[in-house]
């Protein structure tokens, strides 16, 4: 048996093979192999051997790697299929190439060897997804209906939390329900479990590198469906039990104005349990916090911001001792973030995430929703074996920079003490979290004029209101998208009202007269237009910057009369001083007093030709005062005097073109000189041609076929005469070019630059032909109008002629 050899070693033998096998394919490239086939009859067998071969291994070295990766191999036929083909053939090679690398960097120590997390890779995790239609929203009674406590969505003051009972305390309920001012200047309460969250410790065992605890098989166990108050209290006696738990809700709020968390599913290293949320007794749910508010017991969530709100919202329940796994995988970096990558990297699960927006209100849930909602929380505790070790391997607890176990668990300290508060909308600014202000601020195309600005805003709030009344969710009454569209049509009365309103917004349709009433009494007081607002809304921040925020009640908004203009600065902040010609600022003065007309494509072909003048300068390259004043302002009488040849003026400003210059190369009025003087002579011919035809038939007969030669052979002699007269005239001319080149050039009687003779120091230049774009509009006599085809397709074959 040969002696295994060392990574180096392989390395450079791989890479030798590589650069030889490269190298061969080079020089057969470089060969005429085609010619080789076609000279040498064994030449062409030979390649044909080689080629079936190479094709052969090729192919079974395809089939190799996508069976290694897990692709589809393509299916190499011949020598063609792999041009046909190739995007299949580089999916392969960069799917190997990849696997390559991550297997060197398992072998450098780069990452970790992922480990399956029992002997078996949990093929029960592998499960077909459901063909079946997930449903969004289904058509059920709403549950909120039946609660014992219902949700008040007309709140007369802060939010207050629906504890009882304060497990775990430090600090008593009494003294922790306390009010404070928030951010935005309202009162709050503040969160009762803040004093015990912020000086909470962590357990010593989750610094502590320890063996993943692999999950139960899928298949072997079941979730325990708890729907009575006596199945929490069983539930509550094996929690106790654990040092962990994994915890995620299912929420929904698409027919409801707040939200509603509908499943909670909790798991344990040996259960699972799937709590339903919408019993009318859910409010007993808060004997949880004998769990939920225990330090010793860690709850681990991945990405847990709502969940902390929702939980405080419906259930009364306050997390003590979070683990969010977010987080962790925020500090290592992590290619994805989600729970489904996580569960595909770990544990090899593919998450059907469909499910994530179903409505989860129904009762009984299917069996797909209910393998997914499990598998949210029965892998999470070993996914939270790994992250953790993970996070202690790449930590320096030395610093708090590179201690990363201890800044994961910081920040998810800090998002244990979130806290819930009303969904508010002040109306006379927009803001708020049911408010418009985000919105238009985001959608800088919304140009509302005054009355579309005060049609939004009366929508919008009648449709606040409505599902506040409802408890439905604001888009369920009407879409933020067909509000935008009712307010750019702007109807002109209630018909044309209900005719924009969406058949899917039935509350809307049925109370159609109810919204024109509030959109003709909003128009009718007037108000700003959006410019005026957010400008109105730029001037409080700057006129009051050291002030502390105002509460959304007692905020007004200012008043701005008259159109807002927008003010340019007069120095460039990118070019600074730029110093402009002052012919530029005459045309631009001109400009202006003649409402700056914009110039037709066509006067290209009459500028500078009317008389030759040209404008003079003097040493600092301004126009003397005599021409500044005749460039500026010309009368109508020297525009017409001076383009007499090419326009003819009427009143002030309707003018006909009549004639103008187009320019030509030397070359082609050269060529078109000589067939002109062809086709005269050509047309000589034409006409004795035709003058013969006068004479009788027999004259023709007996016709001098000499003397057509002779003519012919003058035309050619006359032609060439010509051309060697003018090549003679270029040669002088290239003569004379070269002498002035070779005599020095003397700058003291050298004209201007900017008042140079373009045809100074040369002979006088034949002026060129004007171009007349009407020359031949009146060559062609008027034509009939155009026989219309025959109509085909009325008429059966069988009866053609």
């Amino acid at each position: 048996m040969r002696p295994p050899q060392d990574f180096k070693s392989l390395q450079e033998g791989i890479q030798k093979s590589l650069v030889s096998t490269v190298k061969t394919v080079n020089r057969l490239a470089a060969e005429d192999l085609s010619f080789q086939r076609t000279a040498n009859p064994d030449v062409a067998e030979n390649l044909d051997d080689k080629t079936a071969r190479v094709l052969a291994l090729s192919t079974r070295l395809l089939q190799s790697a996508a069976k290694a990766c897990g692709v589809k191999p393509p299916t190499l036929e011949d020598a063609e299929d792999i041009d046909m083909r190739w995007p299949d053939v580089v999916d392969v090679v960069d799917s190997i190439l990849e696997k390559a690398d991550t297997a060197l960097d398992e072998y450098t120590g780069l990452v970790k060897r992922k480990e399956p997390p029992n002997a078996e890779p949990a093929p029960s995790s592998k499960r077909s997804k459901s063909t079946a239609k997930v449903i969004r929203n289904a058509n059920v009674t709403k549950p909120q209906t039946l609660f014992e406590r219902k949700p008040d969505n007309f709140p007369t003051g802060p939010w207050k939390p629906i504890l009882t009972k304060k497990p775990h305390a430090t600090v008593p309920l009494d003294q922790s329900l306390v009010v404070f001012n928030g951010e935005n200047g309202a009162l709050q309460y503040k969160h009762p479990y803040e004093a015990e969250i912020s000086s909470m410790t962590y357990p010593d065992r989750l610094f502590q590198i320890a063996e993943p605890i692999p999950p139960q098989p899928a298949d072997a166990t079941s979730a325990t469906w708890v729907d009575t108050y006596e199945g929490v209290l069983d539930m509550l006696k094996d929690l106790k039990k654990a040092k962990e738990i994994a915890v995620d809700l299912e929420h929904h709020d698409f027919r409801t104005y707040s939200g509603l968390v509908c499943l909670m599913q909790i798991s344990t290293r040996e259960r699972d349990w799937i709590v339903d949320t919408l019993r009318p007794w859910r409010h007993k749910l808060e004997v949880l916090n004998e769990v939920f508010a225990d330090p010793s017991i860690v709850k681990v969530f991945h990405g847990a911001y709502m969940d902390m709100v929702w939980l405080q919202r419906d259930l009364g329940l306050y997390v003590n001792g979070l683990f969010d796994t977010f987080f962790a995988c925020d500090l290592l970096a992590y290619p994805g973030k989600s729970l489904a990558f996580l569960l595909s990297k770990f544990v090899d699960f593919d998450a059907d995430k469909q499910y994530q927006l179903a409505d989860w209100r129904i009762r009984p849930i299917p069996a797909e929703m209910m393998y997914y909602a499990r598998s949210d929380t029965h892998y999470l505790l070993y996914i939270y074996d790994q992250l953790r070790n993970e996070l202690i391997a790449a930590s320096d607890r030395s610093s708090s920079e590179t201690d990363h176990i201890g800044r994961a668990l910081q920040r998810s300290k800090e998002l244990a003490l979130s806290r819930h508060e009303h969904l508010n909308f002040d109306e006379e600014t927009g803001q708020g979290t049911r408010g418009w202000y985000n919105y238009i601020l985001k959608q800088g195309h919304l140009a509302f004029q005054s009355e579309q600005f005060a049609m939004f805003r009366a929508i919008w709030k009648w449709r606040d209101a409505t599902a506040r009344r409802e408890d439905e969710n604001p888009n369920f009454v009407l879409g933020t998208n067909n509000v935008v569209s009712i307010v750019r049509v702007n109807p002109p009365d209630a018909k044309a009202l209900h005719s924009l309103l969406p058949l899917t917004a039935p509350l809307a349709r049925a109370r159609f007269n109810e919204i024109w009433a509030q959109v003709r009494a909003a128009i009718s007081q007037g108000g700003p237009s959006m410019l005026h607002f957010f400008t109105s809304m730029a001037l409080d921040s700057v006129q009051e910057p050291s002030l502390p925020s105002k509460s959304a009640e007692a905020r007004q908004m200012p008043e701005l009369d008259g159109e807002i203009a927008i003010r340019s600065m007069p120095r460039s902040q990118l070019f600074g001083n730029m110093p402009i010609s002052t012919r530029w600022e005459a045309t631009e003065q001109a400009s202006e007093e003649q409402d700056c007309h914009m110039p037709f494509p066509w006067q290209r072909f009459v500028q500078g030709v009317s008389g030759g003048d040209e404008l003079h300068l003097d040493a600092a390259g301004a126009l003397s005062a005599e021409e500044a004043e005749a460039t500026t302002a010309p009368t109508a009488a020297e525009v017409s005097g001076a383009n007499t040849d090419y326009m003819e003026v009427h009143g002030d400003e309707e003018f006909t073109l009549k004639k103008g210059r187009k320019r030509k190369s030397d070359t082609v009025e050269d060529e078109a000189s000589e067939s002109m003087e062809v086709d005269e002579a050509s047309g000589g011919d034409k006409e004795a041609q035709v003058g013969a035809n006068a004479v009788p038939e027999a004259s023709k007969s007996n016709r001098n076929v000499g003397e057509r030669k002779a003519a012919h052979a003058k035309t050619r002699a006359d032609r060439a005469a010509r051309k060697a007269t003018k090549q003679e005239e270029r040669e002088r001319k290239a003569e004379e070019r070269k002498k002035g080149e070779e005599a020095p050039f003397d700058y003291s009687k050298a004209s201007s630059v900017m008042h140079a003779d373009r045809n100074a120091g040369g002979p006088a230049r034949e002026p060129k032909k004007v171009f007349d774009p009407y020359s031949k509009t009146g060559d062609d006599p008027l034509k009939g109008a155009r026989k219309a085809p025959p109509v085909r397709g009325e008429r059966s074959a069988t009866f053609r002629k």
